[in-house]
């Protein structure tokens, strides 16, 4: 292993880890051992979605900070403490019909006290339940923050109601954020936090008829995060008469750096004694039992430690001497996510506590092992039968001498080190939260050791423990929107096993399995799943089925009882010059992929053109000699069977014809275009050689031509002339004559829009007697010109005396021009004037 390549790939995950444990501090050494630590690394099976898992519910109600719980096993119910609410749930469905809901809210003035003490807005003004426990039986006792001001109460079981609360400053922390652990031992009280408004005072407090023990003052626990709390019966059958002990996990921060080989955070356990009820001159109100050692999870041949305890379960068997402990361990480099899981039996703890003690060397200021003589009795012990026959019969009795020595020798020399002396599980990239263990019986008749390990995004990771190593099932996402999971238990019996999740968002509850996620005997085999086997056509639940002979399941290696099987073969027909991806869909995550083409592995080194990512294999510019069968095998747990087959041929080259395609296609389009343009200017044309010209046909011979000389629509007036686009030709006919009324013919003539009827005609022989008298003063001039629509003039042109009409047709155009210089500055008339002449 030592000549294995310690270097980073760039671009990769390890590359990137690399680079935040430089920003982190992290030793060299450290960091080039990094990467060993991933060949431990647990590899995920199956990724299971939420919509994926069997039984999935989630809790009805609204609910936040849904993290304290406690199960009843044997009445089915499930107490959940949430934000200024106690929920009793009915384990076989959280959300049947019995459930129970205790409203308990903080009162309005002390929510405003708080919001006035920190700021408006402050989300932690609220009674959040961090204590909920059996105390008696009939009661359970439950604590909340209420508004940082704590407050405890009593809750009737049968009746599901709250008694009236009262102050439990001694009992709860201020602040829902802090670590905390609490538990109750035959109506006693024992919780440990940081106490007071601010937090800065931590300590482990006893309450009992009236009274507290606590530690002593000399003994300061510095910026300790508690995280759990055990019994241990060890007065059953003990053949000496011991105490039961109480058991505290905790974090805490060295002052000095030169402690536990410079290491600045460290995990510990502390251990107490029941009847423990302080001293008599010396530690009144103290403990005299107060002792604590150092819980190492670490991998020792890269000196790399997890030395962040992050949550314990606590494994119960009997007798009590087979009590496992888990814990689940991160990096104090906050910026590399590592976690890992460590096993602990009770008697290694016993031992440490049982070894020798330390002490701070003041010439060194640092902690070294006594080599002092020690006292008797023992301190830090419990009273036994020993103690009695000396006449201590309780920590009262304890000589002064045994008190002194443990006030200033809390502190042991041996550390708890776990199974193994390794950590049972490790996992990269993510961080571990809480966990639970299910022990199951599989159809080996061996019981196996199955891990619920919930992480800071809301997944579950399912872990089996075969002998000496974890096998991760698979990861179930329990939440959709991430977020820590902070609760887990299970509950049920063997036939009906469920997960309830705590988070901030809500309760969840899911199936210990999803065996039907399962497709063929090599998933349901290599998954290595206890609740799962294989009955020759499904992956079943193995506690569901009455008749067991027919199952198939092999935990311990995963790759016996399935017959040889074949995948199916899928052609594929690909053209040349193209890339082509061949896909291998695997069902297990800890699966190797192996690619074969005409027997050989690619992708080959010699031939670039192959490549594999990932469950993916690329053949770059496929050519004429890559037709042929490729085929997919994932090996795992020294077992080869195949996943996927495809026949591919290679088509002529098909990127021409379609470049071809293309240009006639844009070719056909541009002639189109052409041909509307080419209609369309045409069609323009035309209109514009017919605008301003209409023809008309008149029934009579004559033909007159109307020209527009004024108005909007008439023609420029240029050095006296007109133009003659602004003549309408009147074709000359047999019918009326020159008298004839104008308004005879009007009717047919052809112009868009049709104007009015014209007035009736003057007459063409002007009386020379009033001429005088005409409106407009044209005297003898024949009435050839017409007013037409208000502001237009006509000149009506008969074919007859040419030589008349010219001279008239002279004469009166001059005087039209004196008239329509006069009407520039006058107001055009409304109506038909037979004046305007």
């Amino acid at each position: 292993m030592d000549n294995m390549d310690t270097s980073f790939k760039e671009g990769t995950a390890d590359a990137g880890l690399l680079k935040r444990t430089q920003s982190a501090g992290v030793t060299e050494r450290v960091r080039q051992h990094l990467w060993r630590i991933w060949i431990g690394d647990v590899s995920v099976g199956t990724l299971l979605q939420t919509e994926d898992l069997r039984e999935y519910t989630q809790f009805g109600q609204t609910v936040s900070n849904s993290t304290t719980f406690w199960l009843e096993e044997q009445q089915k119910v499930l107490y959940v403490g949430a934000r200024d609410v106690i929920y009793a749930l009915n384990t076989n469905n959280i959300n049947d019909q019995s459930m129970k809901m205790i409203r308990w809210e903080a009162l309005p003035a002390k929510t405003k006290d708080c919001l006035n003490k920190h700021r408006q807005g402050f989300e932690n003004c609220h009674n959040y339940i961090r204590f909920l426990r059996r105390f008696n039986g009939t009661h359970l006792y439950a604590c909340g923050t209420y508004a940082f001001l704590p407050h405890c109460a009593y809750v009737d079981i049968k009746r599901f109601t709250l008694s009236a609360p009262f102050e439990g400053k001694d009992s709860c922390p201020y602040d829902p954020t802090v670590g905390y652990t609490g538990l109750v031992a035959d109506n006693k009280i024992y919780t440990a936090t940081l106490y007071g408004f601010h937090g800065g005072q931590a300590d482990i407090i006893k309450s009992f008829d009236g009274r507290s023990l606590k530690m002593v003052d000399s003994v300061i626990l510095k910026a300790p995060n508690f995280v759990d709390s055990m019994l241990v019966r060890e007065s059953v059958e003990s053949s000496e008469g011991d105490d039961d002990k109480i058991y505290i996990f905790f974090t805490e921060k060295l002052g000095d750096e030169n402690a536990f080989n410079g290491k600045p955070l460290v995990s510990l356990v502390a251990r107490v004694c029941k009847s423990d009820e302080g001293g008599n001159r010396t530690l009144q109100k103290k403990w005299t039992s107060f002792l604590k050692a150092r819980i190492v999870c670490s991998i020792p041949e890269y000196d790399f430690n997890f030395n962040i305890l992050r949550s314990v379960f606590v494994f119960n068997q009997k007798p009590w001497q087979n009590t496992i402990i888990y814990g689940v361990f991160g990096s104090q480099w906050q910026n590399i996510q590592i976690s890992a899981v460590c096993q602990y039996t009770i008697a290694d703890i016993r031992k440490a506590f049982e070894g020798p003690y330390k002490e701070v060397q003041e010439s060194a200021r640092w902690w070294a092992r006594y080599n002092g003589a020690v006292p008797t009795p023992r301190p830090g012990s419990c009273i036994t039968d020993a103690f009695k026959k000396e006449g201590i019969k309780t920590s009262r009795d304890l000589p002064d001498n045994v008190l002194e020595f443990v006030k200033e020798h809390t502190l042991m020399d041996e550390e708890v080190r776990p199974v193994g002396s390794r950590p049972l599980v490790t996992k990269k990239l993510v961080n571990y939260t809480k966990m639970v263990v299910d022990t199951v019986t599989a159809l080996d008749d061996k019981q196996y050791s199955v891990m619920f390990i919930g992480t800071a995004d809301g997944w579950i990771h399912k872990v089996v423990h075969i002998g000496a190593i974890a096998h991760a099932i698979e990861e179930m996402q329990v939440y959709k929107e991430p977020q820590p999971v902070e609760s887990l238990v299970l509950v049920g019996d063997q036939l009906q096993r469920t997960l309830i999740v705590g988070a901030q968002s809500g309760v969840i509850q899911v199936a210990v399995s999803s065996c039907h996620k399962y497709r063929s005997c090599l998933d349901c085999i290599m998954g290595r799943d206890p609740y799962c086997a294989w009955d020759g056509e499904n992956c079943q639940e193995v506690q569901l089925q009455k008749d067991r002979t027919g199952l198939i399941q092999d935990i311990v290696n995963g790759n016996k009882g399935c017959l040889k099987s074949k995948a199916d073969v899928l052609i594929k027909t690909v053209p040349k010059d193209v890339d082509l991806f061949l896909p291998c869909p695997l069902g297990s995550n800890t699966a190797a992929v192996l690619w074969t083409f005409g027997g050989k592995e690619l992708p080959g080194g010699s031939e670039p053109r192959y490549q594999q990512d990932g469950k993916l294999l690329v053949v770059r510019q496929v050519q004429a000699g890559d037709a042929g069968s490729y085929h997919c095998h994932a090996r795992e747990n020294g077992l080869v069977y195949p996943v996927a087959s495809y026949d591919v041929r290679v088509g002529q080259g098909w990127m021409s014809t379609i470049r071809e395609i293309i240009y006639l296609f844009l070719i056909a389009a541009l002639g189109v275009a052409t041909v509307v343009l080419s209609i369309l200017c045409i069609y323009l044309c035309c209109s514009s050689a017919r605008r301003g010209k209409r023809r008309m046909h008149l029934s009579g011979a004559s033909g007159m031509e109307l020209q527009n000389v004024a108005g909007s629509t008439a023609g420029k007036c240029e050095e006296g002339r007109y133009s003659g686009e602004r003549f309408l030709k009147i074709i000359p006919g047999e019918g009326a004559t020159a008298g004839n009324h104008l308004s005879s013919t009007a009717a047919m003539v052809d112009l868009l829009p049709p104007p009015p009827p014209p007035p009736p005609p003057l007459p063409l022989a002007p009386d020379p007697a009033t001429a005088g008298a005409t409106p407009n003063g044209l005297a003898g001039l024949p009435h050839v010109l017409r007013k037409m629509n208000g502001n237009s003039y006509v000149l009506l042109r008969q074919a007859g005396d040419v030589d008349t009409i010219s001279s008239h047709y002279h004469s009166f155009t001059e005087e039209l021009s004196k008239m329509l210089e006069k009407r520039k500055h006058a107001q055009l008339v409304d109506k038909l004037d037979e004046s305007s002449v």
